[in-house]
């Protein structure tokens, strides 16, 4: 079975987030970039699953511009197979993402497609969902633990009361949770292998997808700065202040 793993690059979560001072988004240059931390999930399960003799071909996929060859390349060091780009200087929306990975799907014809349950730097959690859709496939978000079964797949997933358990045949959709797994260190050796494995290169043309932004973002702007919490000698006190000064009771 082949699986297709979709990666995306993003700021490094260990990067405090600053907005550009005209409000058009946020500042990425000469910004540390790195693969989203849910996405590299999904590709160790990918990994988990071929060292298991359940798959048999791992590609790494990422759409966005020349420089997610880095990311594409990191993937390979952790054990992808191979990789392709969709090259765009754009901004890719997760309609657009859904719309390029399901065009590469029908191209490659994998038996699952596994991603992070949404990314660290839009927090959409929409591209997983989007894509089952126009596959017509079965899906299974928020995995936090895969079992394969003959043609069937069994997703647990963390739902309010507890766990759920699904089963989906193959080929199914699957967005991973963050304790599906903890992803491996990349070795030295790997990532001199990583740069000869194959990455390809293709533009949403070639695909026949419109990669056309649906969606204008206004303005950006930080989150206004909390307020220093006090001590209160007594209950009475706190709950003046929660009805006077808070008035969030009353």
């Amino acid at each position: 079975m082949k699986i297709l793993v979709a990666v995306k690059r993003v700021v490094d979560y260990n990067v405090k987030v600053r907005v550009k001072t005209d409000g058009t988004g946020v500042e990425t240059a000469n910004v540390k970039m790195s693969m989203n931390p849910f996405d590299e999930i999904a590709l160790e399960e990918a990994l988990r699953m071929k060292e298991a003799g359940i798959a048999t071909e791992i590609v790494a996929i990422s759409c966005g511009a020349a420089t997610c060859q880095e990311t594409l390349r990191t993937a390979l060091a952790f054990g992808a197979d191979r990789a392709i780009l969709v090259e765009s200087d754009t901004e890719l929306q997760p309609l657009a993402v859904a719309k390029l990975l399901a065009a590469i799907v029908k191209k490659e014809s994998p038996g699952m497609v596994i991603l992070g349950k949404q990314a660290i730097d839009d927090d959409c959690n929409q591209t997983g969902q989007m894509l089952a859709a126009l596959l017509g496939w079965p899906q299974g978000a928020f995995a936090s633990k895969l079992a394969r079964d003959g043609d069937k797949l069994a997703v647990t997933r963390e739902v309010d009361g507890g766990l759920e358990t699904v089963s989906l045949s193959l080929p199914a959709v699957v967005t991973a949770d963050l304790r599906l797994n903890e992803p491996r260190y990349v070795t030295l050796p790997n990532i001199m292998k990583a740069k000869k494995k194959p990455l390809e290169t293709i533009k949403p043309d070639a695909l026949g997808v419109d990669a056309t932004p649906r969606l204008k973002t206004l303005k950006v702007q930080e989150p206004p700065t909390r307020k220093a919490g006090i001590k209160v000698p007594d209950a009475k006190t706190l709950v003046d202040k929660l009805r006077n000064e808070a008035k969030v009771i009353s």
